[in-house]
C-alpha cells in the first residue's frame, strides 16, 4: 500500500512519545513492504534532508518555533495544515490511506477536505482529547470556543482512529465520535530486561519538555523538601522549553545549584543510562496522553511518581504500590511524600517494578501497536481489492 505519514514534528529532531510512534510506524510500514510518505514542518538545517530508512521524508513548510510562552503557537499549525493541503491536493491520489495525528487539527482538516478527491482512507490518532473546560483554561472564553469547535468537527470526520488511553478513548466516546475506535496499549521500542534491577542512586529524574503542564518546577520543589528526608537525594532534570528559565530560577532560589542538574537536551543514551540508575522517576504532569516515559523507566526497574489529574492518561500506567505511586497533587509535600515512600521501599519495589514491566511488557510494546495498525491497513486493502 501507498500510505501518507501526516505529523508536524520528526524524531530525533524534536522528542517526545508522539514523534518516536510516528517514527517507529513510518520504519514499521517501510519494512512491511509498503510505500511509506512523510510529511513534517522542517526541523534540520536549511540544505539538510530529514531522514528515515526506507521513507520519503517531505517537508511541507518551514523551520518554526512551535511553543511560544509555554503554549502552543497558532502560526505553525496553520502554516502546516496549509502545505499539507497543497501537497495532498497534488499528490493525494497517489496515496491508499493517510495516517495523520488529530492534532494539529488544520492538518487533519485538510486530510479530510481532500479525502473523497484522493480516495483515501483516513486513519487518525487521538493522542489526546481535551475537554470543553481545558480548552476554556488553555485558549481563554473565546479561544478556547474555537478549539473546541474545531476539536469536536474533526471527530466527526469520517475516520479508523486509534487513541493510546481508555482516558482519551472514553472521552472520544463521550464527545460524539462514530467512527471505528481501536485503544492501543504500547509505545515502548526497548529490549526486556530479564535481569536484577540496578542499584539505586539517590537520585531523581524527569525527562521531557520543560512546558507549563509537566510542571517541572514543582520537582525542584518537591527535591528541597524530601531532602529533610534523604539529605543525600539529588535531582537531574534533563529537557529544555518554555520554562526553563524558570527551572533554572528555582534551582538557584532554593540553593540547589550542588544537588539538582539541568543540563537540557542530551541523547537519548544519557537519558536511558540516568534512569537506569535513579531512585525514581517524577513525572508531575497535568496533561499527558500516554505517558512513555513512565514505561521506560519501569523496563530499568525504576518505579515513577505521577500525579492525579483529570488530563492525566499516564496513572494508568501506575500499580499503586508495585511499580510506583500517584500523588494526589504535584505540591512539594504531595511529591516529596511520593518520593519518601519510594526510598523506604528500597530493592523491593525496584524488584516489584522490573516484574510489573516483564509481565506487561507485550502489551505495552511499540511492536503490539503497529501489529494492530498494520492489521488494520491489511483489512482495508483486502476490503478494498488491493
Amino acid at each position: 500500500m501507498r500510505i501518507c505519514i501526516v505529523y508536524d514534528c520528526l524524531y530525533p529532531y524534536t522528542i517526545g512519545g508522539g514523534e518516536r510512534w510516528y517514527r517507529g510506524l513510518s520504519e514499521r510500514l517501510a519494512e512491511d513492504g509498503h510505500e511509506v510518505t512523510y510529511l513534517t514542518l522542517r526541523q534540520w538545517e536549511r540544505g539538510a534532508r530529514g531522514e528515515i530508512p526506507g521513507v520519503d521524508v517531505v517537508a511541507v513548510g518551514p523551520r518554526m518555533a512551535l511553543y511560544g510562552d509555554g503554549r502552543r503557537l497558532i502560526l505553525p499549525p496553520l502554516v502546516f495544515g496549509a502545505g499539507v493541503f497543497a501537497h495532498l491536493l497534488r499528490h493525494g491520489k497517489r496515496y491508499d490511506a493517510v495516517h495523520t495525528a488529530s492534532f494539529p487539527y488544520f492538518s487533519l482538516l485538510a486530510a479530510a477536505l481532500l479525502r473523497r478527491r484522493g480516495l483515501y482512507r483516513l486513519v487518525v490518532d487521538w493522542l489526546e482529547v481535551w475537554s470543553r473546560g481545558y480548552w476554556r483554561e488553555y485558549l481563554g472564553r473565546q479561544g478556547g470556543w474555537v478549539g473546541w469547535a474545531v476539536q469536536s468537527a474533526c471527530m466527526r470526520v469520517p475516520q479508523e482512529a486509534f487513541c493510546f488511553s481508555r482516558l482519551h478513548a472514553r472521552r472520544l466516546l463521550e464527545y460524539g465520535f462514530r467512527g471505528n475506535l481501536t485503544v492501543l496499549k504500547g509505545m515502548y521500542a526497548g529490549m526486556v530486561n530479564e535481569g536484577e534491577p540496578a542499584q539505586a542512586d539517590p537520585v531523581v529524574v524527569f525527562a521531557g519538555r520543560h512546558i507549563d503542564e509537566k510542571r517541572v518546577p514543582a520537582i525542584v520543589s518537591a527535591v528541597a523538601r524530601a531532602r529533610q528526608r534523604i539529605p543525600e537525594l539529588r535531582c537531574e532534570l534533563y529537557g529544555d522549553g518554555p520554562q526553563r528559565a524558570q527551572v533554572l530560577r528555582s534551582i538557584a532560589e532554593l540553593g540547589l545549584k550542588d544537588v539538582v542538574a539541568a543540563p537540557g537536551f542530551v541523547d537519548a543514551e544519557r537519558v536511558d543510562a540516568a534512569l537506569r540508575r535513579a531512585l525514581c522517576l517524577v513525572l508531575p504532569s497535568r496533561r499527558e496522553g500516554y505517558g512513555l516515559i513512565v514505561v521506560e523507566a519501569a523496563s530499568h526497574g525504576t518505579p515513577s511518581v505521577v500525579v492525579e489529574a483529570a488530563d492525566n492518561a499516564a496513572v494508568e500506567l501506575i500499580e499503586e504500590g508495585v511499580n510506583g505511586f500517584v500523588a494526589t497533587s504535584a505540591s512539594a509535600d504531595d511529591l516529596a511524600a511520593a518520593i519518601a515512600r519510594i526510598h523506604r521501599a528500597g530493592r523491593a519495589l525496584r524488584v516489584s517494578t522490573a516484574d510489573w514491566f516483564r509481565r506487561n511488557s507485550a502489551r505495552l510494546s511499540l511492536s503490539s501497536s503497529l501489529d494492530a495498525v498494520s492489521a488494520a491497513y491489511a483489512g482495508t486493502a483486502r476490503a478494498e481489492g488491493r
